[in-house]
């Protein structure tokens, strides 16, 4: 009999060796980043590069991924590159954007945050601190909630001041007729049209050619949007009225955060709060540095009579107690936590 032979496979050379081997890496490697791109969170915001908003956000962006690692990356999209803040909080909602930067808008989804919208509410950031932790967190962060929104943390946007091309802005009357732009939110064109101006909301992005063109005559904002949106130069007046603090949040959509992974999830909200110090800091240092370099650009600054506006804006305390349930005794507890500043 002849014996069978038994054949064997070719060793595999070296070569073929380290090319499998090369091949292997960098389809894990692919694997990995794709499932890596799954978890990009992306957070988009109004303000351009060097306002209080951005620099919190980049702040944010820095400190979570050093604690995310490869389980995600934050990534900033600011200037409005994500759409406005009304297109925004929409897709919030719809679970197509992670997280955002609202401030005023939030009063037009969730009614209570109009709150903020009272004129001279807010006295300072250790107040705003007290309604943080006695009114916002325990109150109204569950109707927010309510709505599809999940607020991670309560930031700041800043204290608003008047611009314009018309005339110094001293008492409410001077805003008589003026063509104020104001952010989208109900409150805020109640107040000035208490006030005798015309207020007309319109997106953050489309401000500075409506101020230069004179579409509009003014504009209100805090310093740092001011500042950083160039409206000093397109503006020849800068009343400091201080007429409403606005707080600012890092808002997620309510699906959308439940559906991160559980780690990834506490890792965003506990730095949320954490960069609020960072938030607070940066907010004081920039309140101090930044309306000399307004002035010196060419705006003219003065000082208002606030009694004047505060006495003009009663009717708005009373409206809204009326149209927002329980607005009432939001406000008189957020005004009693600041009986003692």
């Amino acid at each position: 009999m002849t014996a069978k032979l038994k054949t064997r496979k070719p060793l595999a050379s070296p070569l073929r060796r380290a090319t499998l081997s090369l091949l292997g890496a960098a389809a894990l490697a692919l694997g990995s980043t794709a499932a890596y791109a799954q978890l990009e969170i992306k957070l988009g915001h109004v303000a351009g590069p060097g306002s209080l908003i951005d620099q919190s956000a980049q702040e944010f962006a820095r400190l979570a991924n050093e604690r995310l690692g490869n389980k995600a990356k934050v990534v900033v999209f600011g200037s409005s590159q994500l759409g406005g803040d009304t297109e925004m909080m929409q897709k919030l909602r719809l679970g197509t954007l992670e997280l955002s930067i609202p401030s005023t808008i939030m009063s037009s989804n969730v009614p209570a945050f109009g709150m903020f919208e009272m004129p001279y509410l807010v006295k300072n950031r250790e107040h705003m601190k007290k309604i943080e932790a006695e009114v916002l967190r325990p109150t109204m962060l569950p109707m927010a909630e309510e709505k599809g929104f999940k607020i991670l943390g309560v930031w700041e946007n800043g204290v608003r001041h008047i611009t314009n091309n018309t005339r110094p802005i001293v008492k409410p009357e001077d805003l008589k007729g003026m063509r104020l732009r104001v952010p989208p939110g109900v409150w805020r064109v109640k107040m000035f049209q208490a006030y005798g101006a015309n207020p007309s909301p319109m997106a953050y992005s489309e401000v500075f050619v409506a101020l230069q063109t004179g579409v509009m005559d003014g504009q209100e904002n805090p310093l740092t949007q001011i500042y950083s949106a160039k409206f000093q130069e397109v503006q020849k007046f800068i009343s400091m009225t201080g007429h409403v603090y606005t707080p600012a949040y890092l808002a997620a959509g309510s699906r959308k955060f439940k559906s991160l992974p559980a780690d990834v999830q506490a890792i965003l909200e506990k730095t949320a709060q954490d960069v609020q110090a960072y938030v607070y800091a940066t907010a004081a240092r920039l309140d101090g540095e930044l309306l000399s370099k307004i002035t010196a650009a060419g705006t003219k600054a003065n000082e208002v009579d606030k009694n004047a506006f505060i006495a003009a804006s009663k009717a708005i305390y009373q409206e809204f107690g009326k149209e927002v349930p329980g607005g009432t005794d939001l406000v008189e507890k957020a005004v009693a936590l600041g009986a003692a500043f």
